[in-house]
């Protein structure tokens, strides 16, 4: 028997920790950040940068920040000047400013003692390490609000006045930092805030058509050809759509609807591996809610399920779902409700997370509702229903 060949070729272009060579739909933020620093280049030692990266999860504020480094640390190396770039995530040393210091000292000198030195020492002691290496310093500190809620302004102010305490020598040190959501720096006193905000680099939310080429750029570099179709793709951009523009969230998700299809020993993704994978993440259509529906709209939410699990569609007009409700009622003994009924079920379901409803355009009929079952896979939501019926 002929072993199964997986639906990837290299799930590691999947990874959270993956930095693509190209960033869709970040190309100006990138070129600006580039531009920012390009002094540093041209002139190193004569001034430093702040900088700070601020949107919602997902946005890419980290793959910007890590291109960025690479990139110009590259560009640094060719025009043979000592840059260095250390990306440290604050929340993952507690916000505590002692530890993300003891963790970059550790790239310059792995051997250093971590006990006898405060936070503001080991800044001293890295100072003195560039100097004498001649060497220059990108420091990111990626989700900077840890550091702003655990230690407030103090740390804050030392970090960004600290140019100007050796303003006649190199400067050697720039920072970038990255955070959420720039209301945080409202925590810390002026002062220390107004030295903090000096250019601002705002990533806004990922829409959907730009998740689709997120999501066409990693499946060509993870899936095997013919793996992953266009419906999938659009289903995942919905779902990423519907977490705030989370591209982070889609890309897992393509990971997880990939390992399903293996698991189940598919040759590509289907709408149902991705509906199980979204199952896995957000749990959705709690069965309390699924108990609290009247008859017809649980008769309904049971066409949908069956459709879907006999199809490999990823989304269905109400015209075809109208038609799988209408075997159902005949097979419980119900009389079908009206159209416009239907239309009012799926904008509730739709309101409870359970079901996704659009209008679009269609070339003969002028505009139809399309469907899809997004969060919850369509044989789990039969096999409930079906219980519920049973129970009833």
């Amino acid at each position: 028997m002929a072993s199964h060949q997986s639906v990837f070729k290299d799930e590691t272009k999947l990874d959270i920790n993956y930095v693509p060579r190209h960033l869709p739909h970040r190309e100006k933020e990138y070129y600006l950040l580039m531009e920012f620093f390009n002094y540093l280049i041209q002139f190193p030692g004569k001034m430093s940068q702040r900088i700070i990266i601020t949107g919602d999860v997902g946005t890419g504020k980290t793959a910007l920040a890590q291109r960025f480094g690479t990139d110009i640390t590259s560009e640094a190396k060719r025009q043979r000047i000592n840059l260095h770039y250390v990306h440290v995530n604050c929340r993952e040393y507690r916000g505590k400013f002692f530890l993300v210091m003891q963790h970059v000292l550790a790239t310059f000198q792995p051997t250093f003692p971590k006990r006898g030195y405060s936070a503001e020492e080991l800044l001293k002691v890295l100072l003195q390490i560039l100097e004498e290496e001649n060497a220059y310093l990108i420091l990111t500190l990626d989700e900077f609000d840890a550091i702003i809620e655990h230690e407030g302004s103090e740390t804050v102010y030392k970090l960004t006045r600290l140019q100007e305490l050796r303003a006649i020598e190199q400067q050697r040190i720039s920072l970038i930092f990255i955070m959420r959501d720039l209301k945080i720096t409202e925590k810390i006193d002026a002062s220390a805030r107004s030295t903090m905000q000096h250019n601002v680099i705002k990533l806004e939310k990922y829409q959907k058509s730009q998740l689709i080429d997120i999501l066409n750029e990693r499946v060509t570099m993870a899936f095997a050809p013919l793996a992953v179709s266009e419906d999938v793709i659009n289903l995942i951009a919905d779902l990423g759509a519907s977490e705030s523009g989370n591209a982070r969230f889609a890309i897992e998700l393509l990971w997880r609807a990939g390992k399903y299809a293996d698991a189940e020993k598919l040759e590509s993704v289907t709408p149902e591996c991705v509906r199980k994978a979204v199952s896995s993440i957000i749990p959705t259509a709690r069965k309390s809610e699924l108990a609290s529906l009247r008859l017809h709209e649980k008769l309904f939410l049971l066409g949908i399920a069956r459709f879907f699990k006999e199809n490999k569609n990823a989304y269905a007009t109400l015209s075809e779902i109208e038609q799988m409700y209408a075997v159902v009622c005949e097979e419980f003994g119900e009389q079908p409700h009206s159209h416009t009924q239907l239309w009012k079920y799926a904008q509730f379901l739709s309101a409870l997370g359970i079901l996704k409803t659009e209008v679009t355009a269609t070339s003969t009929r002028g505009r139809a509702t399309r469907l899809s079952l997004p969060a919850i896979s369509a044989y789990e939501l039969e096999k409930e229903l079906s219980a519920s019926m049973e129970r009833r």
